[in-house]
């Protein structure tokens, strides 16, 4: 479980870092249409950048959400399953699917990002920024969700051997009338 939890805080840490880039693509976002629309000015750039902060939160901060348990998931499905079903479901998987497709990713995206970096690739774009910090960003991003998948994967195995409860890694259970209850409830506000 020491190996899991100084995965959870490397993830929790990067993710709480990497929510500041959301913040700063949605100010370069505004600044950039208000100069757009203001004084009919615009640069590839600042549209590059955007994308390049929001590359960096959707893939650096995936493996945080798969910490959450926050993933899209088959709940309405499994919710009717007890807790030791649903943790095998998890585990199979984790290691039947969220391994490998990791894995396939960072073979490939190393590469992919070391040519980049080469060849100090250059965006297409007039005005356009360097391309390799974003083609970085993809096997990086995989090395967490790894990172993560293989702490999900020990805190499923200790649930199922009967050392920790379980709450270390799900999030509130609720079965579909539960949820319909909780959207009726919310609407009422």
């Amino acid at each position: 479980m020491s190996i899991s939890r100084a995965i959870d805080k490397l993830n929790e840490m990067i993710a709480g870092a990497v929510s500041w880039a959301l913040l700063i693509a949605v100010i370069i976002c505004t600044g950039n249409a208000l100069v757009r629309y203001t004084f009919n000015l615009s640069s590839n750039s600042w549209l590059e950048i955007q994308w390049y902060l929001f590359a960096a939160v959707f893939m650096l901060a995936a493996a945080h959400t798969l910490k959450r348990d926050e993933h899209v998931r088959i709940d309405v499905v499994t919710s009717h399953f007890s807790k030791r079903t649903q943790v095998w479901i998890d585990l199979f998987g984790y290691l039947l699917f969220l391994l490998p497709v990791c894995l396939i990713v960072i073979y490939y995206g190393i590469p992919f990002a070391r040519y980049s970096i080469n060849t100090a690739e250059m965006s297409s774009s007039a005005g356009g920024l360097i391309v390799w910090p974003v083609k970085l960003l993809v096997p990086f991003g995989f090395v967490l969700l790894l990172l993560q998948a293989f702490s999900e994967i020990i805190k499923r195995i200790e649930f199922l051997a009967g050392r920790i409860d379980g709450h270390e890694f799900a999030k509130h259970v609720t079965t579909p009338e539960q949820e319909i209850e909780a959207i009726k409830s919310a609407n009422q506000l």
